[in-house]
């Protein structure tokens, strides 16, 4: 197969262009684009006019060249060959072919063509590579290329997951390539190792120009170890497989860089990135990825939570009513979801509705049975659930030792029955530290829902740990920007305020309110045997009720004629 590309290349090489109608930039043939070694370029692909693409004067100690090209949404395909097939194309919205150079070869060529209607914004960039540097993607065994440098995206809404081809060692022009898997000692390509690496994009940028400018620090090996953040290092045992937390709405890039540690040298595979969503979608679009459902559940869940900030603990009903929602519509939705095929909108009403339910019910036994300690363990419940959330948030929550779910859910659920067991001697301090941390915590909730926000994945990780089982395994890392310094600098307000204001109101009063029932059951008793009170005098209930619906038949009755209804007497 390699022999048929070369052969194809040298036949290529005597040929005149082709004519083209894209928009080039820079230095370029007439009827061609012409690149240089190192530098990207912007053109614009349109779907009747393929474009033939040049690279000259290619330097005799550079071995072989990656050549990539990226665009937003729309796909392009690169080829060997005015033919496109599987085995020397590639076809997709980030793609790279390498080009192992002949003996005296100083020039390549390829093909570039795109099948969408509207016109496509790309931009490339050929890598040169010599002869000690690793060869992305030579070991391929999995894809179609012979040689395939590229990383493989799949996402949804739960992962985001990369795949690539296993690198080979690098070697001279005109020799054999070494073989993949005969030997597997230090000097085979099982030396290698892959440090897997990721770049995010700003916030709620959405534009191809932010894109293709940030896709130039993730192609060459020097910009990416200096702009993106390493997440881990594979070797050549590992599977070439990595998950990360998807993140609709937030771009994202990723890049391999397989490293060679006998030579200390090094090669870059072509970035991939994603937003999580599509472009192209009326539903799920990444312009719009906020439904109006979870706009108007999650407002109203704000609202009451800064209600509860700032008055949760003198209203204390209210604010069991708050716990049962957030106890109950948790649990009742991580049910429904796993169990069931019912769609988001219809899963949301249904929470809805069960978390009011569970409200109802602790602000029920509150009143009926009044047992403060069992109350109150809901209440430090929730907050234990919040901080053991922030901490597997930190970096501490990518620990190797967390992919094992049993590990992770007893850990989280020690922390979070530890803030209850904390705080049991100073029952109000921490009725009110969870009104303040967590009612402030709903506005940012529902903030994400109208725009992007990392601080939801606080828990929306937690979520998604007990709704996927394959989640386990991925990478949560998040960006963390201007908007997120923001929006972490309005929960702390809110958070402090509500705390320090509640703890100002309620000093010298009542830690906590009466058990209701006594007091409904002692205030009937002193009705009953106290004739001057006047509510000794009311009716029965019954007796009341048929009043009113007396009074309210009356309103429907016809209007009697007045004066007199007999014969006058003659």
């Amino acid at each position: 197969m390699r022999l048929l590309r070369l052969l194809a290349l040298a036949a290529l090489a005597s040929q005149p262009g082709v004519a083209g109608g894209a928009e080039t930039a820079g230095n370029s043939s007439v009827g061609m684009l012409e690149f240089s070694v190192g530098k990207f370029k912007y053109f614009k692909l349109n779907r009747s006019f393929p474009e033939e693409a040049i690279l000259r004067d290619i330097s005799s100690n550079v071995t072989f060249l990656i050549f990539q090209i990226h665009s937003q949404y729309q796909n392009t395909t690169i080829s060997f060959s005015k033919t496109v097939l599987p085995s020397t194309s590639g076809t997709g919205i980030d793609k790279g072919l390498v080009f192992i150079l002949r003996p005296e070869q100083s020039m390549c060529f390829w093909y570039l063509e795109t099948l969408d209607a509207e016109p496509v914004q790309n931009v490339a960039i050929p890598i040169s590579y010599s002869e000690r540097d690793p060869i992305p993607g030579g070991c391929n065994l999995e894809f179609d290329l012979d040689i395939d440098p590229n990383i493989y995206l799949e996402y949804d809404f739960f992962e985001t997951t990369i795949k690539f081809a296993p690198a080979n060692l690098g070697y001279a022009r005109g020799t054999d390539s070494p073989p993949c898997d005969i030997r597997t000692g230090q000097d085979s390509r099982w030396r290698l190792q892959y440090e897997v690496y990721q770049y995010f994009l700003p916030e709620n940028d959405l534009t191809e120009e932010e894109l293709l400018k940030h896709l130039q620090r993730m192609a060459e090996v020097p910009r990416v170890t200096a702009s993106a953040i390493k997440v881990v290092t594979l070797t050549a045992n590992d599977k070439t497989t990595v998950s990360f937390s998807s993140l609709p709405g937030q771009g994202v890039i990723y890049n391999v860089i397989v490293w060679d540690p006998f030579l200390n040298t090094s090669a870059a595979y072509v970035p991939a990135h994603t937003y999580a969503c599509s472009f192209d979608t009326v539903e799920g679009n990444c312009s719009s990825l906020g439904r109006i459902s979870t706009k108007v559940f999650f407002t109203l869940f704000a609202l009451l939570g800064l209600f509860i900030c700032f008055f949760g603990h003198r209203f204390w009903k209210t604010e069991l009513f708050f716990i049962g929602f957030i106890f109950m519509g948790f649990f009742f939705y991580i049910l429904i979801t796993r169990l069931t095929p019912v769609k988001y909108d219809v899963r949301l009403i249904l929470t809805a509705i069960a978390g009011s339910v569970g409200g109802i019910f602790l602000v029920a036994a509150w009143w009926r049975f009044g047992i403060l300690t069992i109350c109150i363990l809901c209440v430090g419940l929730v907050l234990g659930f919040l901080i053991s959330s922030v901490t597997f948030f930190t970096p501490l929550g990518n620990l190797t030792i967390f992919n094992n779910d049993g590990v992770f859910w007893v850990t989280f659920s020690c922390i979070a029955v530890l803030i209850p067991g904390v705080f049991m001697g100073c029952l109000r301090i921490l009725n009110i530290l969870t009104c303040g941390f967590i009612g402030s915590y709903s506005v940012v909730l529902a903030v994400d829902s109208y725009m992007y926000t990392s601080l939801s994945y606080i828990t929306l990780n937690v979520l998604k740990r007990a709704l996927n089982t394959h989640f386990r395994s991925a990478f949560t890392n998040v960006p963390f920007q201007t908007n997120d310094f923001i929006i972490l600098a309005v929960w702390g307000m809110l958070a402090v305020s509500g705390i320090t204001l509640q703890i100002r109101r309620e000093r010298g009063r009542r830690h906590f309110p009466p058990h209701p029932y006594k007091l409904w059951k002692r205030e009937r008793e002193r009705r009953v045997t106290n004739i001057l009170d006047p509510s000794y005098h009311i009716p029965p209930l019954r007796e009341r009720l048929y009043g009113r619906l007396t009074q309210i038949r009356e309103l429907f009755q016809k209007e009697q004629p007045a004066g007199e209804r007999t014969p006058l007497l003659l």
